[in-house]
């Protein structure tokens, strides 16, 4: 049950790379949280699954298409879109993400037509975060004033490096400088909502030239960063070299320093750390991703697509765990067919449910507090579930985990370790759980009435 649920929702929420379990502690980030967010409320994450080539470390759900076809793809985009939007019969979208696969190579018309889709259903604000990831090479950073005038506000740029060796390594097609390009244009157009990814632990990547590439980046990029510790996918070109000895990548203690280091830098500059790989400063979080973080529904559309949401339009009263199908020409047979391409669907039960808001609150530097924790479970508080056992108890008495009137959440050092701690606290979790339901049984049975 546990490694099963830490598997499903790192693949669900960030296939092929390993997000940090490193964070510096922080206050927390106020955002009007209710409970309208867990029925009325949804996120949409829209994924375009083409890329113009296969990097060598990536194990998502990519293609390389062999023909030019836009036109399906926007309307099988836009008719899933409607279909699960009907289906979950939510009132409002608060956030839309494109990503993929490489979704700046879709044309900007598609992003307009899903958001069109969008705002003809339900309510879709016109402060509403929409996030497009771009690849920064040329033909990218030429569509970005496209892509604006389209409904994109905010841009995700997958810089990964600034070294032109290891971008060669890592197989991307583009350069340093066609990066800081790209930033420099994407800054322009929408100033202080800029988000950069960039990598580390990379093959033959020293402490000293991450410390100062990270110093360069940070001269030139926005208010938000993604750290991203790289990790070697099996059946992925990397992973074969490095298993042949071709390549190395540093050491576990290397890549401790070169996080520390980071974090250093990032604090220098003004940066504060909302999650374990994220950092912001003037507030500029990804609202989206917060919405994954704090336990939210959001429905995903397109090859592969993951979602959590609550199927109303069917009767459905509980939320469930949606796939959409992987391969993209299967995927648009099926849209064709049925208007959706939902492959599997997983009725989650209480249980399943507050697992998934445990690990994923836990990722945040404010953790999960006792009203958000009530939302899903009324009758079953964190002191209830977590002030009692011996094993977490070493944990709050170690000071690596805080449990207080603000609610669950982890120190600084505990961050540091929270992958070894959520086992325990998943255990606890499901141990409370299921003496909460045989005492209420047990009652049941002995009511006289």
């Amino acid at each position: 049950m546990i490694s099963r649920t830490l598997h499903a929702l790192t693949r669900a929420l960030s296939p092929g790379l390993r997000r940090l379990s490193h964070v510096s502690s922080g206050g927390p980030i106020e955002d009007g949280s209710d409970s309208a967010h867990l029925t009325g409320h949804a996120s949409l994450y829209v994924h375009w699954p083409y890329c113009l080539r296969r990097c060598s470390y990536c194990n998502f759900n990519k293609y390389i298409s062999r023909e030019n076809n836009d036109v399906m793809m926007t309307e099988c985009l836009r008719r899933e879109t409607d279909a699960l939007l009907q289906l979950s019969q939510v009132s409002c979208v608060t956030s839309v993400f494109f990503g993929g696969g490489t979704p700046s190579l879709a044309h900007p018309l598609t992003i307009a037509a899903v958001l069109e889709t969008v705002a003809g259903r339900v309510s879709l604000s016109d402060e509403a975060e929409v996030t497009l990831e771009v690849n920064p090479t040329p033909e990218g950073k030429s569509r970005l004033e496209e892509f604006c005038v389209a409904g994109v506000n905010r841009f995700s740029i997958g810089v990964q490096s600034l070294q032109d060796e290891d971008l060669k390594i890592l197989g991307r097609d583009h350069s340093s400088h066609q990066a800081l390009q790209t930033i420099e244009e994407a800054r322009r157009l929408r100033p202080g909502r800029v988000s950069v990814d960039v990598m580390f632990g990379r093959p033959e990547q020293s402490v000293e030239s991450w410390e100062s590439e990270l110093s360069e980046l940070l001269k030139v990029c926005d208010d938000h960063v993604s750290l991203y510790q790289l990790t070697l996918e099996r059946g992925t070109q990397l992973f074969r070299r490095v298993q042949g000895g071709e390549a190395s990548v540093p050491a576990e203690d290397v890549t401790a320093e070169m996080y520390q280091r980071a974090r250093t830098t990032l604090h220098q500059h003004g940066f504060l750390q909302y999650e374990v790989s994220n950092f912001a400063r003037h507030n500029a979080v990804s609202h989206h991703n917060m919405s994954y973080w704090r336990g939210r529904q959001y429905i995903g559309v397109g090859p592969g697509a993951h979602g959590r949401f609550v199927p109303l339009g069917e009767g459905g009263v509980d939320r469930e765990a949606r796939t959409q199908t992987l391969e993209p020409d299967v995927w648009i047979r099926e849209v064709q067919q049925r208007g959706h391409g939902t492959r599997r669907r997983i009725r989650l039960g209480h249980l399943e449910l507050l697992e998934e808001v445990l690990v994923m609150g836990m990722r945040m530097t404010e953790g999960i507090n006792h009203k958000h924790w009530q939302m899903f479970s009324p009758q079953l508080g964190l002191r209830e579930v977590f002030g009692t056992s011996a094993e977490v108890r070493e944990f709050l008495q170690s000071g690596r985990l805080v449990l207080d009137d603000r609610g669950l959440r982890c120190s600084w050092d505990g961050l540091a370790v929270l992958d070894s701690m959520l086992p325990a606290l998943l255990v606890e979790l499901e141990r409370e759980t299921s003496r909460k339901l045989q005492s209420d049984e047990q009652r049941e049975r002995s009511d006289p009435r």
